[in-house]
């Protein structure tokens, strides 16, 4: 090239031009650009040479001007109309001719920029520009149509996002919802950081790296895309609480009913579909209490006493009958066996059928008169079931008591209501009997927690006279219906319990009596087992036992309720034994996600209140080692039912008495340190 050539070059990929000063060395080149900067450049780094020479690098800003006017791409649409059909490729001097009708410099210069800058109608070919076919062009343009509603979108959304962090109302789009959900399906993934502590922060994110959606939106607003901060910024956008249930997202747990289930349990409520237990024994001269918690509105129990002409006494156990509103596999048997069970959690409730039925004519209500399946039983008097007899009945529920209110009554012995008194003695006989069948009773504290709004209360759940009846009474059911269907072979979801290996009298005694021998046996018991056949429970002291009493709330026993109601009616049941164990396969892999949610919720909401007293002194106990070599202790705070862990850097006995503080915690990440207080400063700090 001669000097005074103006050249195209790129600089760190800008488009620059310049004029050849003098070689440098065998092939590359000086070249001064308009600031009067020098570059030496590689022949690779020319990506054009205008035709002329004598340029200086000051006629630069001129030249540029002069080429402006011509810069317009949609004038390359008439020239490839024009070439297309043909097929004929083109340079930026042919181009220029065929745009401008003129090939000086300038002209071709802004031919040659059209040309590299296209991306619709002609493509680089060597020396030449070749154009697209009308397919091929018609596809880019859609292309780039796409490409530009999506920056749009992304524009508008980031509007939207802005005006929501400044706090206003905003309406949210479809295509920002797809957003907005990538965002919470990669914030749920902080309940994962919470289950596996092994993984710092960076390891984290390089196990579980963002999408390409979520990293985008995240740097829209600055935020690094971490599953902390995508949660941040929902919490931020009002999308989310600041306590929103990340392992309840993480489920495959329902929370919402289908619209097509909520319109068939109404069409059930107005219109009552025909019972098929035409033959219903008419209870309704009993007097029946129910006995729940006093925030219970799925009512599936009922206690009577009957006095029976040889002075004998028949207790009665009446069980709601949800079966009289639904038939296997309608849709709302389907919907309540995908749900497993109604999920308890500190929040509230997600029942497993429309509230409307189940706390409506499926519950036993107060003065109403409701369908049931009753159980008629009669104990000898050691408390073993001496005969007993099963119908679908009517009853009439004529007091709904809380356990408090039975306490009160047992304490005081109101006259007025000797059946209560009557069955009381009865649920003391019966669970002698079941000691002396070899029962195993472990009773440690149980916490229970409500949140209300922004208010966290904490009670311990009493084994109260009240609640030891009921147990009985529904302990009683599980039998005499796992009788019954073992007695006429009927398929049922029948639960077992292998005998535990306890730890040997010697060593047991060396523990302190109470709480840590009880969290010592517990840890020795087997998990219960379910079968098609029956199975000894040796946890109850039962040869033979299935869960009958809470068909509103547990899908096994409805199952129950299904098999017993068609075998009473002389029908088939509706599951053959290997039907049955299919569907259980399916409900026990669900229930088994819900109460580990029911059980990450309970512990997240335990932090969450200790977090809010961090000042707090509690009375704990030391429970049971984890791993004594590196001190790691469960403790039981004893205002609260809680047993969480604690490092002990001093020698401790199990069993010791201890005041603690929270030093650290964290909810979100399942961690929670405590620290221990000596006397002296438990002292001056209640002082």
């Amino acid at each position: 090239m001669e000097k005074g050539t103006l050249v195209e070059f790129k600089l760190q990929g800008d488009r620059r031009l310049g004029v050849v000063d003098r070689p440098d060395g065998k092939t590359r080149w000086y070249v001064i650009d308009e600031r009067g900067q020098s570059h030496s450049l590689a022949p690779r780094q020319i990506t054009y040479k205008l035709g002329g020479e004598g340029y200086k690098s000051s006629q630069i800003p001129s030249f540029l001007e002069e080429v402006k006017p011509y810069l317009d791409p949609s004038s390359l649409e008439v020239a490839w109309e024009l070439l297309v059909e043909e097929g004929e490729t083109v340079n930026p001097t042919q181009m220029a001719n065929l745009l401008f009708s003129e090939s000086e410099a300038a002209h071709c210069y802004a031919a040659y920029c059209l040309l590299s800058e296209d991306t619709i109608y002609f493509k680089h070919k060597g020396d030449v520009y070749e154009p697209r076919t009308a397919a091929q062009v018609a596809e880019r343009k859609h292309q780039l149509e796409v490409e530009a509603q999506k920056v749009q979108g992304q524009q508008e959304f980031l509007t939207r996002m802005e005006q929501a962090l400044n706090g206003e109302v905003v309406e949210w789009q479809r295509y920002d919802r797809q957003r907005l959900e990538a965002l919470e399906k990669y914030a749920t993934l902080l309940a994962d950081t919470a289950n596996n502590k092994s993984l710092n922060p960076d390891a984290f994110i390089r196990a579980y790296p963002p999408p390409a959606q979520v990293l985008e939106t995240m740097n829209m607003v600055g935020r690094p895309a971490t599953p902390p901060a995508a949660f941040q910024l929902l919490v931020d956008l009002g999308c989310w609480s600041p306590h929103e249930n990340l392992f309840l997202r993480r489920s495959s747990i329902p929370v919402q009913f289908p619209s097509k289930v909520l319109e068939v349990a109404q069409q059930r409520l107005d219109s009552h579909p025909p019972d098929l237990d035409v033959d219903r024994l008419d209870l309704t001269n009993l007097k029946v209490y129910t006995i729940d918690d006093e925030s219970t509105t799925e009512i599936d129990d009922g206690l009577s006493w009957e006095l029976l002409p040889d002075g004998s006494e028949r207790l009665w156990i009446h069980i709601a009958d949800p079966t009289r509103w639904l038939i296997p596999e309608d849709d709302l048997d389907l919907e309540a066996r995908k749900r497993g069970s109604t999920v308890y959690l500190p929040t509230g409730m997600i029942p497993m059928f429309p509230e409307v039925l189940a706390t409506g004519p499926m519950s036993l209500v107060q003065g109403l008169v409701c369908y049931a399946l009753s159980f008629g039983i009669v104990l000898d008097e050691t408390g073993a079931v001496k005969d007993y007899s099963i119908y679908a009945s009517r009853i009439k529920p004529t007091y709904r008591l809380t356990y408090e209110d039975v306490d009160e009554m047992l304490e005081l012995a109101v006259e007025a209501e000797p059946e209560i008194a009557a069955i009381a003695k009865w649920a003391k006989q019966r669970k002698t009997w079941r000691y002396n069948q070899g029962a195993i009773s472990i009773n440690m504290p149980e916490a229970m927690i409500k949140v209300k709004g922004e208010e966290i209360n904490i009670d311990i759940l009493e084994d109260s006279y009240s609640r030891q009846l009921v147990a009985e009474m529904m302990i009683l059911v599980g039998e005499v219906a796992a009788r019954y269907g073992q007695v006429h072979n009927i398929p049922l979801p029948f639960r077992g319990q292998p005998q535990p290996e306890l730890p040997p009298d010697e060593e047991l005694i060396q523990l302190p009596a109470g709480l840590v021998r009880a969290c010592a046996m517990r840890r020795c018991m087997p998990k219960s087992e379910m079968s098609m056949t029956p199975l000894r429970h040796a946890g109850l002291g039962l040869d033979t036992y299935t869960q009958a009493t809470s068909p509103i709330r547990r899908y096994s026993d409805l199952l129950t309720h299904f098999q017993l109601k068609a075998h009473l009616r002389g029908e088939s049941p509706p599951f053959s034994a290997e039907q049955l164990r299919e569907v259980l396969m399916s409900v026990t892999s669900t229930t088994q996600e819900l109460t580990m949610v029911e059980r990450q919720t309970n512990k997240y909401w335990a932090l969450e209140y200790l977090r809010r007293h961090p000042d707090e002194i509690w009375q704990a106990m030391v429970l049971m080692w984890l791993r004594e070599d590196s001190g790691l202790a469960l403790i039981l705070l004893e205002d609260l039912g809680l047993q969480l862990p604690m490092s002990f850097r001093r020698p401790v006995n199990l069993g010791e008495d201890i005041l603690v503080k929270v030093s650290y915690c964290d909810p979100q990440k399942d961690f929670i340190q405590f620290q221990e207080i000596i006397y002296q400063e438990a002292e001056t700090a209640t002082n």
